[in-house]
């Protein structure tokens, strides 16, 4: 009796290379890049990015994990392969301390991920109106700004660049001192301010809530220490060296990721204003305006190689 073979399908040559390469990408994907390490240096904005990052990576199967450290330690973290990413380079503000890192190829700018923000010195809208426009008008008010710029944490570029500003007395200002604080107390103390209708200089920043709680007018002619155009910023995603090629599928989702300031403020406002919890928030956000989502997971697959659109779609809730 003459036996019958088992049918084989045949696949086409270019299919078989093509699910070979996929598997052995997978494969060769170290299980270190399963946990993003990523850092905050306590900024709303950052903590808003990070949140929205991370609901993307727990949807494609990886883990997140977010080290609380100044900007210079964070750079250090970069240098070092402790921190994989930061979402939090400005520029130009801190162009002094990064340009020296990529020259010696210490870390990694990948690509604007909000090439729209704004990052200088502010006043309230009564202070403007009292005659303060630009940085050469603060000296002429000198006395009610009782000589201070309130500024971010000690060792961030951008107290650096104030610094430098008055230690050289640029714009007459003779005698300044800048106050250095946290984010949070910073903004503590400019609300005291403004409650009373003092005069108050500080650093100011879009995307961020205090440009809806408060009346602002940004300063021109700061334009030597934070750009032109009022400080026209770009913030830039930053890796450490290698990263992109030793994780390739999460370095794609980096090098497509790219926020909105209304993105970022709707974000924003529900951490800060409604106190909802970073990653419920940038859940919702998400979920409501999720067209984002095809360009930053174009090519972007799940931990084990699904379809990651439909797997971070399926994650906040969408069909």
């Amino acid at each position: 009796m003459k036996l019958k073979r088992p049918f084989v399908p045949v696949l086409p040559a270019a299919f078989i290379t093509l699910a070979l390469a996929a598997g052995a990408a997978h494969a060769a994907e170290p299980a270190s890049c399963a946990n993003v390490r990523m850092a905050s240096p306590g900024w709303t904005d950052i903590d808003a990015t990070n949140a929205i990052f991370g609901v993307v990576l727990k949807g494609l199967g990886y883990q997140q994990t977010i080290q609380n450290v100044s900007v210079p330690i964070t750079y250090q973290g970069l240098r070092k392969g402790q921190i994989d990413a930061f979402l939090g380079n400005w520029m130009p503000a801190q162009g002094p301390m990064v340009k020296p890192l990529i020259a010696e190829k210490a870390i990694e700018v990948l690509q604007p991920n909000l090439p729209s923000a704004k990052f200088t010195l502010a006043v309230p809208s009564y202070v403007a109106d009292a005659g303060v426009r630009s940085f050469a008008d603060l000296n002429k008010f000198a006395d009610r700004f009782d000589k201070k710029i309130y500024g971010i944490e000690p060792g961030a570029p951008a107290n650096q660049n104030i610094q430098k500003m008055l230690e050289g007395k640029s714009f007459g200002m003779d005698g300044w001192k800048l106050v250095e604080s946290g984010e949070t107390a910073m903004l503590t103390q400019v609300e005291r301010f403004v409650r009373d209708k003092k005069f108050v200089v500080f650093l100011a920043w879009e995307p961020h809530l205090m440009n809806t709680r408060y009346k602002l007018a940004y300063l021109s002619g700061g334009d030597d220490y934070f750009g032109p155009n009022y400080g026209a910023a770009s913030v830039n995603t930053v890796v450490r060296p290698g990263y992109v090629d030793a994780c390739p599928n999460v370095g794609k989702l980096f090098q497509q990721v790219v926020f909105t300031v209304d993105m970022e403020n709707t974000l924003i406002t529900a951490m800060m204003a409604d106190k909802v919890p970073g990653p419920a928030a940038a859940a919702a956000a998400l979920k409501a305006n999720p067209a984002p989502l095809d360009s930053w997971l174009a090519g972007v697959t799940t931990r084990d190689g699904g379809d990651g659109l439909a797997a971070v779609r399926k994650s906040i809730g969408l069909n």
